[in-house]
């Protein structure tokens, strides 16, 4: 019945600086695709401030507890408050003004929206206006302390939680209308208070009781996250508890990783809660090529003959867009099969709609490609551990779970293909991302290279490899980045300034798009996690870090004094900080031939 689509990571890791237009895309991409279940959470915060103050909340307890724009999901989801805070007021006007144009949009073309819903968190100004409510600090999230993380959970069962929840929905009802659908997350990474069934049932009907106080016809749309990510906690009873705390069929459980740890096969179908096979597939909006199609050619059918099955859906959820077309595209049309497809053929298929015309030497490298990167197999988790986006040190991670000369055949066919081809952009963009995969592993090589003639004391090598990779590698990779506009680090921070409208916003907002993109904290709490390869960023971040790393290697087998890891995290911090504070300007629109800039890596670099 549904084909659900979006995340809420994705929410900020990728929509953040959306305007209208680029919104409207996406929604026209959603109604082509067939999508017709989808979260509108632009806005949500004017609202909030809105109930926070007609509780009694002055403005600077709001400000407190809002995060900046680049990290709002994890506001909403009780992990974070106030990092890269507050929100201007003008924010908020923008961020209403789209929210009215996506769900007028989203509706018209026959979609189900979903709104989001109180799932408990409440700023610490809800204490001071009401002393005695029953609230408990939940602990750290991720490398976070208590600074910018313990938020507040108000307890179900106090009677405050009824009327918070109640008068936000219904605040955001009179806001936008509804379609009867709510999101709400109350225990996202975080741990319950007490894993007794008879709390969590309660726990989970009070969050629906808020919902049907606002709108009886209520359905809750749950992310079934929590369930794999900490299995030590929701054991079969837990989970059971929490979702029969909600009536059979008022609630939506999105399991959200099926395609690596389903959650299904060891809750009975969600123990009768109707629930939606979801492809994750990428965290943090990471770039590199991945994809595990034989498992999502095939885990939506087995989900559908499973005993007792309770789908009704597929979904794709994943934390970041605009990297791996093909796996999307994929998994779309999965939606609309009776049956696994035949993938070699589809791809050879899918290489021509792609390009506009058919073409031998590009279907042969998607056929690789489908073969290798994109067929992971196992538990895949798809986090580009590359050490070309990693913080360098001599225990880095080279393994790939796919045969590396499959990629370097592709670019080699892909560039025969250019010149029947060149004129597509899908081509153009595949061409990039293909060689960047390349330049990617040839990244590894140099690292192997480099570390094997540091502990083997051999400074001649070292100086040669590191020099390589430096000095003609990295800039080549930056070079060839910067040639499309889909790459480029001044597009992402440009469009974050355009959400300004002052000198002083448009400080914040940069600082918002470049902090989340390399250190994700003030103190590199959540490192590269959600790291990209862009022109600019792979010179002037990965590649300062990179030479850094090279000449204190250097300078170790010079004096004889040992490399210590810690010393180097320490100095190369300062390097990570220094670029968010380069108050340099990237440009926003490419510069350079793709195709040309891509042959000269190829002549060169070509195993």
């Amino acid at each position: 019945r549904y084909r659900y689509y979006q995340n809420v990571c994705a929410q900020s890791y990728s929509f953040a600086w959306w305007d209208w237009a680029r919104w409207e895309r996406e929604i026209d991409w959603m109604a082509l695709s067939g999508i017709n279940l989808a979260p509108a959470f632009a806005g949500q915060e004017a609202v909030w401030q809105r109930v926070y103050r007609h509780l009694g909340l002055n403005q600077s307890e709001i400000d407190k507890y809002f995060t900046g724009p680049a990290f709002l999901a994890w506001n909403r989801m009780g992990n974070l408050r106030r990092w890269a805070g507050p929100l201007p007021p003008a924010w908020h006007l923008k961020q209403l003004y789209l929210q009215y144009r996506i769900v007028e949009r989203m509706r018209s073309l026959g979609m189900t929206t979903v709104l989001p819903a109180f799932a408990g968190h409440v700023p610490q100004g809800i204490l001071r206006v009401f002393p005695r409510v029953n609230a408990t600090r939940l602990g750290g999230w991720s490398h976070f302390d208590c600074t910018y993380s313990c938020i507040y959970l108000l307890d179900p069962e106090d009677p405050m939680f009824q009327v918070i929840g109640t008068l936000f929905l219904k605040e955001l009802i009179k806001e936008f209308g509804t379609d009867h659908v709510y999101s709400a997350d109350t225990f996202n990474e975080m741990t319950p208070l007490s894993s007794d069934p008879a709390y969590l049932s309660r726990v989970s009907n009070a969050v629906f009781r808020s919902m049907t106080g606002a709108d009886p016809e209520a359905l809750w749309l749950m992310q079934g996250w929590l369930f794999q990510h900490q299995p030590d906690f929701w054991h079969p009873a837990q989970v059971r508890a929490l979702l029969h705390g909600v009536p059979l069929g008022r609630m939506i459980v999105l399991d959200l990783f099926a395609e690596s740890k389903p959650v299904y096969q060891w809750t009975e179908s969600f123990y009768g809660q109707p629930f939606i096979w979801c492809m994750l597939h990428n965290f943090g909006g990471n770039h590199g090529l991945f994809g595990t199609v034989e498992a999502i050619n095939h885990g939506p059918f087995a989900a559908r003959h499973f005993p007792n099955s309770t789908m009704v859906g597929t979904g794709l959820v994943p934390e970041g867009i605009e990297q791996n077309d093909m796996v999307y595209e994929l998994m779309n049309e999965l939606g609309w099969r009776q049956e696994p497809l035949d993938l070699p053929s589809w791809v050879t298929r899918y290489a021509e709609r792609r390009y506009g015309a058919p073409n031998v030497a590009a279907a042969s490298a998607w056929r690789l490609l489908l073969r290798s990167v994109y067929n992971c197999t196992g538990v895949c988790v798809n986090h580009n551990r590359s050490p070309l986006v990693r913080r360098p040190s001599l225990h880095m991670d080279t393994e790939l779970w796919y045969n590396a000369s499959d990629v370097y055949e592709a670019w080699r066919l892909l560039l025969s293909a250019s010149a029947e081809l060149g004129s597509s952009p899908t081509f153009r963009y595949d061409l990039v991302d293909v060689t960047r995969q390349a330049a990617q592993q040839l990244v590894s090589d140099y690292y192997l290279s480099i570390r094997s003639a540091f502990q083997s004391h051999a400074l001649p090598e070292l100086l040669t490899a590191g020099g390589v990779l430096v000095y003609d590698l990295l800039p080549e990779l930056d070079s060839l980045l910067s040639s499309h506009s889909l790459f480029l680090l001044g597009r992402w921070l440009q469009s974050a300034r355009a959400m300004a409208t002052s000198d002083r916003e448009a400080e914040q907002y940069e600082l918002n798009a470049r902090n989340q993109v390399t250190l994700w904290g003030p103190n590199g709490n959540i490192l590269d996690y959600a790291n990209k390869q862009l022109g600019g960023l792979v010179l002037d971040y990965y590649g300062v870090r990179w030479s850094l790393f090279v000449s204190v290697l250097v300078e170790s087998l010079n004096s004889g004094r040992p490399f210590h890891q810690d010393q180097f995290n320490q100095v190369v911090f300062q390097v990570e900080r220094g670029f968010i504070y380069n108050k340099k300007r990237y440009p926003a629109t490419p510069t350079g031939d793709t195709l040309e800039i891509s042959r000269k890596l190829f002549l060169k670099y070509y195993p």
